[in-house]
C-alpha cells in the first residue's frame, strides 16, 4: 500500500485530470468542426467520433471524481489517450493548423512524448496501479480505496484455527 502523501498526490492528480478532460471534452463539443482536420482519413464518421470522444472525456472526468466509477473512468481515459494518438501524430506530422494551438515542435514534441504519461496518470489517479510508488495492484490484493473508508481485510487464520473442508 502507498503512503498518505502519495494518496494526497493521487487525489490532486484526479482533480487535475478531471478538470483537464472536462475542459477538453467541452472543447470537442463546442468546436467539433475545428477539430475535423485532425482526424486521420481512415476514421469513419469523424464528426461523430469527435462528439463521442467529447462526451467520453466529460464522463471520464466525472467518473474520476466518484468512488464507484473511478476505476472504470481511469481505464476509459487511459484507453482514450491511446486511441487519440493517431490524431496527435497527424496533427504534428501533417502540420495541420488549428486556431489556438501552436504549430511548432515545441508543442508537438512534448505532447507526443507525454502521451504515455497521460495513460499512466489516468491509471494511477484511478487507483489501478501504484507504480512507481508501490508496485502493481493485483486482483484479490487491492489496496483499500481510501475515499470510502472500507473495512480492513480479515486476518489470516492462526495455527489453531479449524481447517476448512471444500466440498466438490
Amino acid at each position: 500500500m502507498i503512503g498518505r502523501a502519495a494518496e494526497t498526490g493521487r487525489r490532486r492528480l484526479r482533480y487535475g485530470l478531471a478538470a483537464l478532460y472536462g475542459f477538453i471534452g467541452i472543447v470537442h463539443l463546442a468546436a467539433t468542426d475545428a477539430m475535423l482536420p485532425l482526424m486521420p482519413g481512415w476514421v469513419p464518421q469523424p464528426r461523430l467520433v469527435i462528439l463521442a470522444t467529447g462526451l467520453c472525456e466529460i464522463a471520464g472526468a466525472a467518473g474520476l471524481l466518484t468512488g464507484r466509477f473511478r476505476r472504470a473512468a481511469a481505464i476509459g481515459l487511459a484507453l482514450y489517450a491511446v486511441c487519440v494518438y493517431p490524431a496527435n501524430l497527424k496533427h504534428a506530422f501533417d502540420h495541420v493548423h488549428i486556431d489556438g494551438i501552436p504549430d511548432s515542435w515545441w508543442y508537438h514534441g512534448p505532447r507526443l512524448a507525454f502521451q504515455p504519461v497521460f495513460v499512466w496518470a489516468a491509471l494511477w489517479a484511478g487507483g489501478l496501479i501504484d507504480w512507481p510508488f508501490g508496485g502493481l495492484r493485483r486482483p484479490g490484493n487491492l489496496a483499500p480505496d481510501t475515499s470510502r473508508d472500507p473495512a480492513p481485510p480479515p486476518a489470516a487464520p492462526g495455527p489453531d484455527a479449524p481447517a476448512t473442508v471444500r466440498k466438490p
